[in-house]
C-alpha cells in the first residue's frame, strides 16, 4: 500500500498563522465601530454604510481548453479599511478558503484543488444605479492539489471582475467571473454567484 504524504506542516501553520491574523484585523474594527456607532448621528450612519463581508460562492469553472465545467465552492470574509479608500487597487482586504474539483466529475472526486489565498478589493459605484455596483478583486494564494501519492502546494493568482445586486445593508448577491492560475497548471475562468452578509 503506497504512503501518502501529509500537507507539509509548515504550509499548514502559515495558513492558520494568516487566518488568525486577518480574522484579528477584521474583528478589531467591528468592536471599536459598534462603540461608535452609539455616538454616531443618523446621518452618519446613512454615509458610513457596511464595512464586514462575509461571503459564499457557488460557481463552476470552465477550463480551457474545451471548457470542461467544474465544481467551485468559495467561503470568505473581507473587511473594507477607511486609509485604503484612495488606493487604486482596493480598499476592502480578504481573506478566502476555496474547494475546486479536478477529477472526471462535477461535484467531487478523488483529485481536488485547496487554495487559500489573501486579496484586496476595490468596490466602485456603477451611474445612474443604486441597487447594483461593481468590484474588482485581486488574491494570491497557495494551492494544494490533492489525489495523487503526494499533496503539491502551488502559487495562485485569481483575477476577478464582479457586480454586487444589494437587497439592503446587509444583504446582497454577487455575481463575479475570474480568471485564475495555478502555477504548473493552465489558465481557466470560473463564474459564481453567491450570497454576502455585510455588517
Amino acid at each position: 500500500m503506497a504512503m501518502t504524504k501529509p500537507i507539509c506542516r509548515f504550509s499548514t501553520k502559515v495558513a492558520k498563522g494568516i487566518f488568525v491574523l486577518c480574522l484579528a484585523f477584521v474583528l478589531m474594527p467591528v468592536c471599536r465601530s459598534q462603540d461608535q456607532s452609539q455616538q454616531a448621528t443618523a446621518g452618519d450612519a446613512g454615509e458610513s454604510g457596511t464595512s464586514t463581508d462575509l461571503f459564499v460562492m457557488l460557481g463552476s469553472d470552465f477550463v480551457r481548453p474545451g471548457l470542461a465545467t467544474k465544481a467551485n465552492y468559495n467561503i470568505g470574509i473581507g473587511h473594507t479599511f477607511g486609509f485604503l479608500k484612495k488606493d487604486p487597487v482596493g480598499d476592502e482586504l480578504t481573506f478566502g478558503y476555496t474547494y475546486e474539483d479536478g477529477g472526471s466529475g462535477f461535484w467531487h472526486s478523488q483529485f481536488g484543488s485547496h487554495t487559500e489565498s489573501l486579496g484586496v478589493m476595490k468596490n466602485f459605484g456603477l451611474p445612474k444605479m443604486k441597487r447594483v455596483s461593481g468590484y474588482t478583486w485581486v488574491q494570491l494564494g497557495i494551492t494544494s492539489l490533492t489525489g495523487d501519492p503526494y499533496v503539491e502546494n502551488r502559487f495562485y493568482n485569481g483575477e476577478s471582475l464582479g457586480a454586487v445586486v444589494h437587497f439592503n445593508d446587509h444583504n446582497s448577491i454577487w455575481i463575479q467571473e475570474t480568471f485564475n492560475k495555478i502555477v504548473t497548471v493552465p489558465w481557466y475562468t470560473t463564474t459564481s454567484i453567491g450570497y454576502t452578509r455585510s455588517w
